[in-house]
């Protein structure tokens, strides 16, 4: 799992210079598209810009395709070395690389989220293609992205859940940057016919297995939060069987229906740097700033607070309603409640008088707050400042670390599910017994069974599988009736 990637500086002056669209929009425009035609051409536009702004990047792909596996092997052993060398400085004291916080992880996962909740979509054209054997393995590995119908193992499903079970699903209003990579994702979707070689390349570098997808799973387990969808991904993109062995295959196996190999491999590695645009990993870490980040909230929360306070409580010689009528004085804000003892900083939150008015038994401000938001406050009042005033992180010993971990595996039992049969004795397939569907999915399930053809069977099921359906309890189970035609 390549994504993500850091962010060569060149790419976004070169897309500049382009004058690209706006990501966001067409994120989502192509995210749910109402007119096929339509969405294939605003993808087809949106890709010929994108490509012209990667040629400007560097190529790490070796210069033969032939190369490509012992190229990927050696990539997954470099990494390998990396994070050992990287497990042997934590056991030896060294802090968390990534994560100075638990704030710092959940802003890492928000950011994160309008690539990861489109998480395999470059490959959802490829379904089309089940006939034909040369496509199977992108077909696989779409099948796996999307967890082959079962919930507990579908990416998107298990990102969601994680984003709303720390309060961090109201990303909707992040910068343009944070949704380019989602927006080539949806946009290679649609339009396997005119760029199927570019697919191949940004397929290929996706799937390899990047040093900060460990170093991520280790540093959020640390911190109490579960790192699954992270470590799934390390399982399943391994180079001996999963899908990076799969994307090398893949090159190779689809470079034949192309005449000029050479233009062909061209494009693929023009496609592997497609990975390099947009907000990348490494830049969404290091772009966390933990008082700009409760300052950005806290001025989203003044558009709705700014008179929802009486004038009895003033600090500072102002009232709230004062303070908050003006995002600027959110800063200012910030120090007086500081300076007048308001908050407690470097202290436990239960010290803060305003911590007490979010969390207590009457609190005033109950609800205000969502779970991620009052993690960035909390770190933010019991970060200590440094010589300087300046808030200094707080770092978590190694010891502490392994005993977090140990708290969070504990009485966390995490349970597999196998994929249920859906057929019954319809087009030659096995009678399974099923638990009771509702009306909606026995209905598709009724319709899929009666259909003539292999082929008008898979035309019901592929809308469903589409990055804006394959989550729903539809989309799973035509991921599971697709997955049992296909065998």
């Amino acid at each position: 799992m390549h994504s993500l990637l850091s962010t060569a500086p060149q790419a976004a002056s070169r897309a500049q210079e382009l004058r690209l669209p706006n990501a966001h929009d067409i994120y989502d425009t192509l995210g749910a598209p109402a007119n096929a035609a339509m969405a294939r051409a605003t993808a087809r536009n949106y890709l010929q810009q994108q490509l012209q702004a990667a040629e400007a990047l560097p190529n790490v792909l070796p210069e033969r395709p032939e190369d490509l596996l012992n190229w990927s092997r050696s990539s997954a052993e470099q990494v390998g070395v990396q994070y050992q060398a990287y497990l042997a400085e934590r056991k030896n004291g060294a802090p968390r690389r990534f994560f100075m916080s638990k704030a710092h992880a959940l802003y890492f996962l928000r950011a994160a989220a309008p690539t990861k909740l489109v998480d395999g979509s470059w490959l959802y054209s490829a379904l089309q293609q089940w006939q034909h054997q040369r496509f199977r393995a992108l077909i696989q590995i779409y099948l796996e992205e999307l967890g082959d119908g079962v919930e507990e193992k579908n990416h998107v499903v298990l990102y969601q859940k994680l984003l709303a079970s720390h309060g961090c699903d109201d990303w909707e209003e992040l910068d343009d940057a944070y949704f380019v990579q989602g927006a080539i994702q949806l946009s290679l979707a649609h339009d396997n016919g005119n760029f199927l070689p570019e697919i191949i390349g940004f397929n290929l570098g996706y799937e390899q297995l990047p040093l900060h997808l460990l170093i991520t799973a280790y540093e959020l387990n640390e911190l109490g939060i579960d790192p699954y969808y992270f470590t799934l991904h390390v399982t399943v993109d391994n180079g001996s069987t999963g899908h990076a062995r799969k994307a090398t295959d893949a090159v190779l196996q689809l470079m034949p229906r192309f005449g000029d190999s050479a233009a062909f491999y061209r494009r693929v590695r023009n496609g592997f740097r497609l990975n390099d645009l947009g907000a990348g990993t490494m830049d969404i870490i290091a772009g966390f700033d933990l008082q700009q980040e409760l300052v950005r909230i806290l001025c989203e929360k003044s558009v709705a607070g700014k008179n929802m306070h009486s004038d009895y409580c003033r600090i500072g010689g102002k009232s709230i309603n004062d303070w908050l009528g003006d995002k600027a004085q959110v800063p200012a804000l910030l120090e007086k409640l500081t300076s007048t003892g308001w908050i407690q900083r470097g202290a436990p939150v239960e010290d803060s008088r305003f911590w007490r008015l979010i969390q207590s038994e009457r609190a005033e401000m109950f609800g205000v707050f969502s779970p991620y938001e009052q993690q960035v406050l909390r770190d933010w009042i019991e970060s200590p400042l440094d010589d300087t005033g300046i808030a200094a992180p707080r770092i978590m010993s190694h010891r502490a670390a392994m005993r977090a971990i140990d708290n969070l595996s504990e009485g966390q039992p995490r349970t597999t599910h196998g994929t249920r049969g859906v057929f019954r004795r319809h087009m030659g397939l096995q009678q399974t017994q099923e638990p009771t569907f509702d009306a909606d999915l026995r209905e598709l399930e009724h319709k899929v069974a009666q259909q003539g053809s292999k082929g008008s069977a898979m035309d019901i099921l592929i809308p469903l599988m589409s990055p804006a359906n394959h989550h729903s309890a539809a989309g799973l189970m035509a991921t599971r009736l697709y997955r049992q035609l296909l065998a």
